[in-house]
């Protein structure tokens, strides 16, 4: 299961180029199961790499009850990756503070925000997210159905006003990818203490596209292969 884990992040960072000699790689690790993996990839990636860079873990507490910062301070340890935890009051200020009726735009800003300024402090050049292809197909049906524009995450990012690049390394790996390495490895997983959990525009229209997958045999591979098919793109302007 690592093997092609290792196998298809390494295709990702050839492809876009997303790690180079010299590089400073926060990895954004929420405590969440592909995080969680991705750090551990990453890991093992490092001591093969062609190229030599550095990796730290760079987790946000958002202030939350519950939240179990031991369990990933733990696995840090055990993987040797020195973790940056920042401590916030974003929970307060979300639902408190503003009572927001939709939190996840705000929550999802400052917290960007928090992890930007961390890596900066600490002279990092790149965010690591473990984003895979289903968070990808969800993004570009959230973008079209709830913004009207066709978008999806990209696999390289640069972010100007901070000098940062996103890096998302696991772009040709699957949910059900990360669950079983989840269970062969036998890593732990933090659960995500907020109020909203699972019950997000996201969730629905993953819920949506996992029917759809179910009733249209061979439907999900079509529509990733159409995020790379630029000549294929026949739009009215």
């Amino acid at each position: 299961m690592m093997k092609k884990i290792l196998g298809c992040m390494r295709r990702a960072i050839q492809d876009f180029e997303l790690i180079e000699t010299g590089d400073k790689i926060g990895v954004g690790l929420s405590g969440g199961k592909d995080s969680m993996v991705l750090l551990k990839a990453l890991k093992q990636y490092q001591s093969f790499s062609p190229v030599d860079f550095q990796l730290e873990a760079f987790t946000v507490d958002l202030g939350f009850d519950g939240f179990d910062t031991d369990t990933i301070r733990s696995y840090c340890n055990s993987l040797d990756v020195p973790l940056n935890l920042s401590k916030t009051r974003i929970s307060e200020i979300v639902f408190n503070v503003r009572k927001e009726k939709n939190p996840c735009s705000l929550c999802a800003k400052m917290r960007k925000g928090a992890i930007h300024n961390a890596l900066k402090e600490r002279g990092f050049n790149k965010l690591a997210f473990a984003h895979h292809s289903d968070d990808a197909l969800d993004t570009l049906f959230l973008s079209m159905l709830y913004e009207g524009r066709i978008s999806t995450l990209k696999p390289l990012t640069y972010l100007s006003r901070k000098d940062i690049y996103l890096i998302r390394p696991f772009l040709y790996l699957s949910e059900q990818d990360i669950i079983g390495a989840i269970q062969k490895y036998d890593i732990p997983v933090v659960k995500n203490p907020c109020y909203v959990d699972k019950l997000t525009k996201r969730e629905h229209v993953h819920n949506l596209l996992t029917e759809i997958y179910k009733e249209v045999p061979g439907s999900r591979e079509r529509l990733l292969t159409s995020l790379k098919n630029e000549d294929g793109l026949n739009l009215w302007f």
